[in-house]
């Protein structure tokens, strides 16, 4: 099969979109399952809440601009995955959803209960991605049933494999620790040295989880050089541990984006030049070639892309070096609402 530059281009692009992706709203995705862990208290809740709040939908542009780049550059990959994981793809939709409207309504109602319906929500939102994501890449490599018009035949439960299992547990465990050690990195005081604990903890578990998931996923369906993937994951995810005990905290997150970055490239690499590979007829395999849009279509995308891209990315980039600051409990004032306000005698007199 002859590659054109163009297909191989927008494949590297769309795996370069979900690296930002993952790195980004990994930590995000980290912070709300660890919100009833570490948030004991109202203060503390928000204080979680506020080091990802400049952030988080941000983050989530990275995921429409990847979903979008494959419905253009590859209509054929984008109908047969978004149809054949129709179910988990939905649950993830709303799971989104559901933390989109917790993040925003939480500080509109000041009622106890409200704001535990929103964590609850933001828990949820968080936790049910970061597993699915997992379970979907994981199928992706893995390869599914497809016919010879390249459609989805498998069930849902066929997706529920036990690699693909352990790929969710995978990327689980990465947005946990890449979580903590973000809040490590970004609170002061008790958080601080709890998140610090609790990223030691995820380190050990990330490092076994992901080895496994690693060598069964290189052994099973990667190539020979992606095994530079594996062994960069490998040895990041120690660099964790270890810089993680040295109380160096922004090397530790360094590594963790790096071990995220590196389990990116060994799933698109394992890929290559495949797209959705076929588990029951390698023919029916699509491909770089057979599921792209025309050449003009992928021009005219890459023009786009090198006028709007760098934009995008120094938007982010100063968006993240203007909220850099550490935050602390004593940082966030006493909330007044309705609930909270009084109202002067005076005006109850008729």
């Amino acid at each position: 099969m002859e590659l054109e530059f163009l297909n191989v281009l927008w494949f590297v692009l769309i795996a370069i979109l979900w690296t930002g992706y993952l790195v980004l709203e990994g930590f995000d995705f980290g912070v709300g399952m660890l919100l009833p862990v570490l948030g004991k208290k109202e203060k503390e809740r928000r204080l979680l809440i506020n080091t990802i709040g400049p952030l988080w939908d941000g983050n989530e542009v990275w995921l429409l601009t990847a979903g979008g780049a494959t419905f253009a550059a590859f209509p054929e990959w984008y109908a047969t995955m978004f149809s054949g994981f129709y179910i988990p793809l939905f649950i993830i939709l709303i799971a989104l959803i559901v933390r989109g409207i917790s993040f925003e309504y939480r500080a509109k109602i000041e009622d106890g209960n409200w704001k535990r319906w929103c964590d609850a929500g933001i828990v949820f939102g968080s936790w049910v991605p970061s597993i699915l994501w997992g379970v979907a890449f994981a199928n992706l490599v893995r390869g599914v049933e497809l016919d010879a018009n390249h459609q989805f035949t498998g069930g849902f439960f066929s997706l529920l494999n036990p690699f693909a299992l352990l790929g969710g547990v995978v990327t689980l465990l990465l947005f946990l620790l890449h979580g903590a050690l973000f809040l490590a990195l970004k609170t002061d005081g008790d958080i601080r040295v709890r998140a610090n604990a609790l990223a030691g903890k995820f380190a050990l578990g990330s490092i076994l989880a992901a080895g496994t998931w690693a060598i069964w996923a290189q052994v099973a369906y990667g190539k020979g050089w992606t095994w530079i993937a594996v062994i960069i994951a490998a040895a990041s995810l120690v660099a964790v541990y270890l810089t993680n005990r040295a109380g160096k905290e922004g090397l530790a997150f360094t590594f963790s984006a790096v071990a995220i970055v590196a389990a990116v490239v060994l799933i698109f690499g394992s890929l290559f030049p495949n797209v959705m590979p076929a588990s029951n007829v390698a023919e029916n395999s699509l491909n770089i070639m057979n599921a792209a849009s025309t050449p003009y279509t992928l021009t005219v995308m890459s023009w786009v892309a090198v006028m709007l891209v760098p934009l995008v990315l120094a938007y982010q980039a100063w968006t993240i070096w203007v909220f850099r600051k550490r935050l602390k409990v004593e940082h966030i004032p006493d909330a007044i609402g309705l609930a909270t306000l009084s109202v002067p005698k005076e005006l109850l007199k008729d």
